[in-house]
């Protein structure tokens, strides 16, 4: 008996990621993952900048920040939809652990490689050219990432069954 409504259960949910499993959902995550990713990163090299830091601790503290503000993102959807703290903190790490972190490490890596990148002040236009091309890279293959969780039924895919 236990099976059997297991199975319809996961049938359902195939079904609901499929319904909503498009492009369109895997762009809306993606896009809310990115603003979460450019607020940490923006406030982390503001933070760094400000204290003086080299780039390394800046970058870390950047990460981390993006880390904290794409999983707040999650959480403040999710919990409106009335899920507990509890419940809604393993919905956000579920559906953004890997999106963050695909996004960070392209993003992070473009800024990596980019001649001059990691040396710009944020005064300087070419940190922000960088920062934008590189989240518009790390956008471009963080939504298929997005797309395929959510056709897996992970992911968003799990954070829309709550809006």
């Amino acid at each position: 008996m236990e099976h059997e409504a297991h199975a319809s259960h996961v049938h359902h949910h195939h079904e609901a990621a499929a319904a909503g499993g498009g492009w369109q959902t895997a762009v809306r995550a993606t896009l809310h993952c990115l603003t979460g990713c450019a607020i940490g990163e923006v406030l982390g090299m503001v933070i760094g900048t400000a204290l003086g830091w080299s780039a390394v601790p800046t970058l870390v503290l950047a990460i981390v920040l993006a880390f904290f503000f794409g999983y707040a993102l999650t959480l403040r959807g999710v919990l409106e939809a009335g899920l507990g703290l509890g419940a809604a903190v393993k919905v956000a790490l579920a559906a953004d652990t890997l999106s963050i972190a695909v996004m960070e490490l392209v993003d992070n890596g473009v800024i990596a490689l980019w001649p001059g990148a990691m040396d710009a002040e944020l005064g300087d236009p070419l940190f922000w050219w960088v920062l934008a091309i590189a989240l518009a890279v790390a956008f471009v293959l963080t939504t298929p990432v997005n797309k395929w969780m959510i056709g897996r039924g992970r992911g968003h895919a799990v954070v829309h069954q709550y809006h």
